[in-house]
């Protein structure tokens, strides 16, 4: 009897974590073809038997006898389940409880465990069975909130749905293995929990998921509403594990960030540690989606397991300065991108103090963390105002709070401390940074499948099926500089280069950034600047494109992709941002080894340009026209190729540029600043980087 109540009160505390935020409308638009199944439309039928939503009250025998009854009817059907899943050998208990480091003596309370983090988390139930291969090849049950085991056993097999062994996507290194019962040093933190709060249900979530806290905190809140002061300061501020609170009523300016960094920016410093979390909402699928902020939420408050590590960490290692766990695993795979916040990721570097912010970073995304004040001094402790930050709307992309929270991470570490993580589907923590291009280890054939379940593919040109030699795209521009310098026509190689960039912005600026320049107007340009003829202006275009045209390699395993796609019938189409002509990018193509047809369509022709939009709002509109229904797009630009056509309900594929695959696999960062433009760095580094970007796969 003993061990029934006891199981029936994890079962119930299981069940009632409520989940509270979910993705941004731009995250759930973005869908690559790793997070699609071959049949990417979404299943109407999903099982009946998903669970329902539980009562919040923690004994059975306090709810109402309806409630009663219908708790206890999922129980003993979570009960048959579980055993079914046993003698299929899909559940181990004690495999999962070695795993995710589970206290649960009981294996009821262990199934529920699953249960509940599997809906939300990459976990498994043992080796045999792969809840995020699941997940991803039946979205609808996914978007349902169902737990992937759960739904097999009691649907998806008897509807012919597959299922595959546990997956080693990514190994972390470099471990830290922290204890997981929260140690006296870790209790004598002081601790501040940091809440921001748009909508008021999120007082109740927020309240019970810190019911397992394993120490005191002090709640430092932001609400978006007078009204919501009362229900807070009942619900937070009585709650056991809370010390004290601080309550502000905040405009709606600065998002998350805002709120906290005005408010309590210079009340952060009193304490060891704080963390961050806030309220979002979106609809996505025709119903709230969860998923994304249980996750977050899971691993940052409500797992006492996790915290206690955490926690224990942060009190063992003092150059442990921020914790958040791995990204959420159904984002877009260039989610750890600077995608469009280049600019304003410049000025907080500039504010900061940083060197220069990669491409490809580890952050927190989403903004929820635990951080020490100290490794987020710059930001934590100064005075701020909410001037300081843009009014709405905001894009869902792009802007000063979108650009804050990238440089979070190497603001920890140009200060000298760590970040680390827990990365759900191993069970561990970890420093290792590599999980952000984790996702790019492979090969295409791994990929083959789904790209050919698409009846349209369309290709990027450059550093998609074409590499330049040296890699630097400028590198021709500077070669004609060097000629141009020595028959007295320009002071420098690099003045030259300046020269014909200045000339090519201009046209830009003079045509409001609308539509593209074509390289044949740029050359009069600058022939009016060099006072030469239209002719001679005419001569210096070829040159610079023959210059280019002969350094332009093919990507083999890219092109043998292409040839493949277009022997077997798939329509194929290239679609490139680019000032060259359309004749100028075919010859290109056509030293590559392009062999069979295709539809070019080049930004300088068609007037439209993939990183603005225009060229995509152009080509949905073909494919509508077209009848198209099942279209790729494979490029390696995260914004023009990825970001840009996934904001529209684009379906995309993206690879890695050369750099970026050089930086993943931790060489040294080269060529940039002035040094691409030093023709002695280009030599020395640009052949390499380019051989090494040859295959746009990590691993290969």
């Amino acid at each position: 009897m003993e061990r029934m109540i006891k199981a029936k009160s994890q079962f119930l505390k299981l069940w009632q974590r409520s989940a509270y935020s979910a993705k941004s409308k731009s995250y759930n638009n973005n869908q690559t073809i790793e997070n699609q199944s071959v049949d990417t439309q979404e299943r109407e039928h999903v099982s009946e038997h998903a669970p329902v939503q539980p009562p919040q009250d923690n004994v059975v025998e306090n709810l109402p006898v309806q409630e009663q009854g219908a708790v206890l009817k999922q129980e003993h059907e979570h009960e048959i389940a579980m055993r079914e899943c046993i003698e299929a050998g899909l559940f181990d208990p004690q495999w999962y409880r070695e795993t995710y480091n589970v206290r649960f003596e009981d294996d009821f309370a262990v199934f529920s465990d699953y249960l509940t983090k599997s809906r939300f988390a990459p976990v498994n139930p043992s080796p045999a069975f792969d809840s995020e291969t699941y997940l991803r090849e039946n979205i609808d049950v996914f978007h349902h909130q169902i737990s992937p085991l759960y739904h097999y056993i009691k649907n998806g097999k008897i509807e012919g749905r597959r299922h595959g062994p546990a997956i080693t996507r990514w190994l972390p290194r470099e471990i830290l293995e922290p204890e997981r019962i929260v140690s006296e040093a870790a209790k004598d933190l002081k601790i501040a929990v940091c809440l921001h709060i748009f909508y008021d249900d999120f007082i109740d979530r927020f309240a019970q998921a810190l019911d397992a806290f394993p120490t005191q905190v002090d709640i430092l809140l932001t609400l978006a509403k007078e009204e919501f002061t009362e229900k807070a300061r009942e619900i937070l501020g009585g709650h056991p594990k809370v010390n004290g609170i601080e309550i502000r009523i905040v405009p709606n300016r600065g998002r998350n960030f805002g709120p906290m960094l005005v408010e309590y920016s210079e009340l952060l410093k009193n304490y060891d540690l704080f963390c961050h979390l806030h309220s979002k909402k979106s609809l996505f699928s025709g119903k709230e989606q969860t998923q994304w902020a249980d996750y977050l939420t899971e691993y940052l408050l409500r797992d006492a397991n996790i915290v206690s590590g955490v926690l224990n960490a942060f009190a063992e290692d003092k150059s442990l300065g921020l914790y958040y766990p791995t990204t959420f695993w159904m984002m877009p795979i260039w989610v750890n991108h600077v995608t469009m916040n280049v600019p304003f990721i410049r000025e907080w570097e500039r504010r900061l103090g940083l060197s220069h912010v990669p491409e490809f970073l580890s952050y927190p995304v989403g903004g929820m963390f635990w951080a020490r004040p100290e490794a987020l001094e710059g930001v934590v402790g100064e005075s701020w105002e909410y001037d300081d930050f843009p009014a709405e709307p905001l894009p869902n992309d792009g802007s000063m709070l979108h650009a804050l929270e990238r440089v979070l991470g190497s603001l920890v570490e140009e200060k000298g401390y760590k970040q680390f993580f827990y990365y759900p589907t191993t069970g561990q923590f970890t420093t290792d940074k590599s999980y952000t291009t984790s996702s790019y280890r492979g090969s295409i054939d791994q990929h083959l499948p789904a790209i050919q379940a698409h009846a349209c593919i369309s290709f990027d040109v450059f550093d998609t099926l074409v590499r330049r030699e040296y890699t630097i795209p400028d590198y021709a521009k500077l070669k004609l500089g060097k000629q141009l310098c020595e028959q007295g026509m320009v002071s420098s190689a690099k003045e030259f280069v300046k020269l014909r960039n200045q000339a090519e912005f201009e046209l830009r600026k003079r045509a409001n950034f609308q539509g593209d320049v074509v390289i044949d107007d740029i050359y009069q340009e600058i022939g009016l600047k060099l006072g030469i003829s239209a002719e001679e202006a005419d001569s210096l275009m070829r040159q610079e494109f023959e210059l280019d045209l002969e350094m332009i390699l093919p990507k083999n395993e890219m092109v043998e992709l292409f040839n493949h796609l277009g022997s077997m019938g798939h329509k194929i189409w290239v679609i490139s941002d680019s000032y060259y002509t359309r004749e100028q990018v075919g010859l290109m193509l056509r030293k590559v080894g392009i062999a069979v047809p295709y539809r070019l369509l080049v930004s300088s022709t068609e007037q439209k340009r993939k990183d603005n939009g225009s060229m995509w709002a152009m080509v949905k509109q073909d494919l509508a026209q077209e009848g198209i229904d099942r279209h790729l797009h494979i490029g390696d630009n995260v914004v023009a190729d990825a970001q840009r056509p996934g904001d529209i309900g684009l379906v995309t594929f993206h690879i890695l540029h050369p750099m970026e695959k050089w930086q993943a696999l931790g060489f040294p960062n080269v060529l940039k600043g002035e040094d691409a433009l030093d023709e002695e760095q280009i030599l020395k580094w640009g052949k390499l980087i380019s051989q090494v970007g040859r295959n746009p796969f990590i691993g290969e």
